[in-house]
């Protein structure tokens, strides 16, 4: 992997990071539901007029086939993830969410393995233990200090097990649209589904409109919602396996935004989690820079391709 990818993937890692601590603020202020619904409703509007008012003639609706991929998606990356997420986070600590994210690797791999013959390496699953064990040094604090309910967790592991099926959709159907657009149809039905659920579940409930609120909305909208899930499916299209390894970074870097925005110390815990996630990263591929030599190859074998 070259340095593009090691700082794209640092960067979806960071985005990816704040998603917790942002829904931590918003709600704050209104219900999970329908603080999901709204940022996706919101972010679907202004992807679907970029896309076909302001791009006019430059992407294609998709057909009927990659409109059923894409609602799936939507369910199972979008509403299920999000909203099971956002429901969790009333009784989990975000400490405990970002834990669970990196999860989704593992299972991931496991059913790319079972259902796409997909081959991993010895050393990739050394490496993913070894960010495991990294991961739980880390967030010893928060799962000490935490009061998690067991309904809590359990949600979470739906919400986990709900992204990896829909990583090994888009893995499987090989849906060949740009990010972009994947990401719009995704958003749009998965701001859809939600709707009916969160006015049967959370009709009446207050919603303040303040800082909290707004601060949230404008960060999930354009920061993770358009920019950060766009990332997603480019990194997805480039390696699935290696895209799904960055969320073992997930606990880490949310550790650390949470210190200067929440207060939390930064603990030996971090610290030394911290070392065995990068060293197991390191051992799954995604940390490996291309030596001068490989560089050259590769761009001799760009433009002979071309």
């Amino acid at each position: 992997m070259g340095m593009k990818g090691l700082l794209l993937g640092l960067l979806f890692t960071i985005l990816y990071a704040s998603g917790a601590i942002a829904m931590k603020f918003g709600l704050q202020s209104a219900p999970p539901l329908t603080l999901a619904t709204l940022r996706f409703v919101i972010a679907g509007i202004i992807l679907l007029t970029y896309l076909y008012v302001f791009q006019k003639g430059k992407y294609a609706v998709p057909n009927k086939r990659e409109l059923w991929i894409l609602f799936w998606l939507g369910l199972l990356n979008t509403s299920l993830f999000l909203g099971l997420g956002l429901i969790a986070l009333q009784t989990v600590s975000s400490g405990i969410f970002n834990l669970f994210v990196p999860a989704n690797a593992l299972l991931f791999a496991l059913l790319a393995f079972m259902f796409l013959g997909q081959t991993i390496r010895l050393k990739e699953w050394g490496g993913m233990i070894i960010s495991f064990i990294g991961l739980f040094i880390a967030s010893y604090p928060s799962l000490v200090g935490s009061h998690a309910t067991f309904g809590g967790i359990l949600l979470l592991f739906c919400a986990i097990i709900s992204m990896a099926l829909g990583s090994l959709i888009f893995k499987k159907t090989k849906i060949s649209l740009p990010p972009l657009v994947i990401n719009t149809w995704q958003v749009v039905f998965g701001g859809l589904i939600l709707i009916i659920p969160s006015i049967i579940l959370e009709s009446g409930q207050s919603i303040t409109v303040d800082l909290h609120l707004i601060g949230y909305l404008l960060w999930s909208v354009f920061a993770l919602s358009i920019f950060n899930l766009s990332l997603w499916f480019y990194l997805l299209k480039k390696d699935a396996i290696i895209a799904n390894n960055w969320l073992l970074l997930n606990p880490v870097a949310g550790y650390l935004l949470a210190a200067p925005l929440l207060g939390e110390p930064i603990t030996k815990f971090a610290v030394i989690g911290t070392v065995f996630v990068l060293l197991g990263l390191y051992m799954s591929g995604n940390f490996r820079i291309k030596s001068p030599v490989e560089m050259v190859s590769s761009v001799k074998e760009v433009r002979h391709n071309t």
